[in-house]
């Protein structure tokens, strides 16, 4: 039988083809004989899903012709949170976006990433801290979860705490309706925006050193940041701010106990193979699956006629899997060179602001766990978040030997 003849069932629609992973069966087909494939959705309508490198990279970085607005989400957005005119910078075209983002750019340098680093070591360890005499822990909840959630709270001047609070209600927010039911989604909005608000006010009449501040207090073309563009900024700094490191550690790390030769060899030189193994940990995970465009023109890719306003998705996971672009492809290689993965988005307007910091918490993370945690192994399979759009899971049992705290 011919992989033609044993084509699988190609459904990117459901969260149930992500449950465990990203698809790369249906991946490996679509790349290999429809590489931009016409995909139907549950309302009659379609999208185009790409599944191949250059596909991806050029789509990505051509904005004029394959729009972010109105949604970068498969799904149109729910008239139940229309926001008007209002926009969120990553659902928004230059020059709009460039302006935008110049606004808090700033912020996620390399130079300003770089002076975070002591902060961020210091609150891995103090993370390890709070499991490792219990000598068991979930991995995503006590672990991968708790970094993204205090660093962002840390930058936008909020409670810790407040930081985790928020970071189970993206969880809701990124699942599928059908898994959790649009109720439950519209009530994390609403909570997520009575929050916002509060902020919104406390830091006008207080202001700080902080993101919030400089949101709350700024303005776009001369027009100040009202409620509802800070909470637009809000929605997007907490909910993309702890995507990539909470499902890059836990996803990670699974992908690591999957193959136990390549945790030994991280194991035995994690000063010398860390960085590049986060790089191939981002590739081989992807925890981003996907980024939705509209296309502005009529545009014929590889055969395929895509009308003016048709909705263009870019597979990350696939194209990072691709064989034109990386030898062994489904091979977990730490020492992997080149690497040009695009778990970030593969360059273009739209390139990933946190990925700078995001790669600080990841590695201070896994070099915490790595080192400390000992005889580190899974208890039992993991738990995957119910969403066709975010990858990893959402608990991660583990048990290791106790050990001493380092912190007071």
């Amino acid at each position: 039988m011919t992989i033609a003849e044993r084509r699988p069932t190609i459904d990117l629609y459901s969260a149930a083809s992500f449950d465990g992973g990203q698809p790369h069966d249906q991946f490996d087909w679509l790349r290999a004989h429809e590489p931009v494939h016409r995909h139907p959705t549950p309302d009659g309508g379609h999208f185009w899903a790409l599944t191949r490198y250059d596909d991806v990279r050029a789509v990505g970085r051509d904005a004029a012709t394959f729009s972010s607005e109105p949604t970068i989400m498969l799904a149109d957005p729910d008239p139940a949170t229309d926001m008007g005119d209002h926009k969120m910078m990553l659902m928004a075209d230059p020059p709009v976006h460039t302006r935008m983002r110049r606004m808090v750019s700033g912020q996620f340098t390399p130079k300003a990433a770089r002076a975070l680093r002591p902060r961020i070591q210091d609150l891995a360890g103090q993370i390890v801290d709070e499991v490792i005499e219990r000598g068991e822990c979930d991995l995503v909840v006590d672990i991968a979860g708790e970094m993204p959630s205090f660093v962002i709270a840390e930058l936008l001047g909020i409670p810790l705490d407040d930081g985790r609070e928020l970071y189970h209600l993206t969880e809701t927010l990124h699942a599928a309706s059908d898994a959790v039911g649009i109720e439950a989604q519209q009530a994390a909005f609403g909570q997520m925006f009575g929050y916002a608000q509060q902020v919104y006010a406390h830091k006008r009449e207080h202001p700080g050193d902080d993101l919030a501040t400089l949101l709350a207090t700024g303005a776009l073309d001369d027009h100040p940041v009202d409620e509802v563009d800070f909470f637009l900024w809000f929605l997007l700094l907490v909910d993309a701010g702890g995507d990539t490191t909470r499902n890059l550690v836990g996803g990670g790390l699974h992908a690591l106990f999957e193959h136990p030769a390549e945790l030994r060899r991280l194991h035995a030189d994690v000063d010398g193979l860390l960085p590049a193994a986060i790089e191939e940990l981002l590739r081989y995970v992807s925890p981003v699956v996907y980024m939705r465009r509209r296309a502005t023109r009529p545009v014929v890719l590889h055969g395929a006629e895509i009308a003016e306003g048709d909705k263009v998705v870019m597979y990350y996971g696939a194209a990072n899997r691709d064989p034109a672009a990386f030898d062994r492809p489904h091979e977990l290689d730490l020492g992997r060179h080149p690497n040009h993965h695009v778990a970030f988005g593969g360059g273009g307007p739209h390139f990933c602001l946190g990925a700078h910091i995001a790669r600080l918490e990841i590695e201070a993370l896994l070099r915490e766990v790595l080192t400390r945690l000992e005889g580190l192994e899974p208890t039992a399979e993991p738990q995957w978040l119910a969403s066709n759009f975010i990858s990893g899971p959402t608990h991660l049992p583990v048990r290791f030997r106790s050990g001493p705290r380092t912190g007071s």
